[in-house]
């Protein structure tokens, strides 16, 4: 037998202000995008955003259907409106909030397992890391230079 230790680096902010301006800015796009969340059975709200490599800031939300598991998440939302809208733009950053209706969201929520594997899914294919920062509704911020921190063992088109 043979043991391997995976480790990941990650950087912590203590508060939004402390990043840059274009973070914050693409930040405050996923806050949008989280306030237009249709989550009426969790009453979790995500709002993600993504910065192009064109320019363009692509925004998602959760939306929620009666037939679960049938909705999307917003970092889905958002990665595959931007795969189906601009193929060949390469996606920079992404910037992820999470509030939830009945109590203060003051942990930085990542993305749920689905959502890593797509976005691993559009790292590898554009062969560049995506930055990912993710927070809650306020308080840290969590800053992960490439999904493979976030999923460090991924499941690629090698595989299959």
């Amino acid at each position: 037998m043979k043991k391997i230790q995976i480790q990941s680096e990650l950087e912590v902010y203590d508060e939004l202000s402390e990043l840059p301006q274009d973070i914050q800015n693409l930040m405050q796009a996923a806050f949008v995008a989280r306030d237009n969340a249709y989550a009426p059975y969790s009453h979790f709200h995500v709002g993600a955003a993504i910065l192009l490599d064109n320019g363009e800031i692509i925004k998602g939300s959760n939306q929620e259907n009666a037939a679960y598991p049938s909705g999307l998440c917003a970092e889905r939302t958002a990665i595959y409106y931007a795969g189906a809208n601009f193929p060949d733009a390469k996606i920079i950053m992404m910037a992820i909030s999470a509030r939830a209706k009945n109590k203060e969201t003051l942990t930085p929520i990542p993305p749920c397992g689905s959502c890593r594997q797509a976005i691993a899914e559009y790292e590898v294919k554009q062969k560049q890391p995506i930055a990912i920062y993710f927070m809650g509704e306020r308080g840290s911020v969590i800053k992960s230079d490439s999904l493979q921190n976030l999923l460090p063992l991924l499941f690629t088109q090698e595989y299959l």
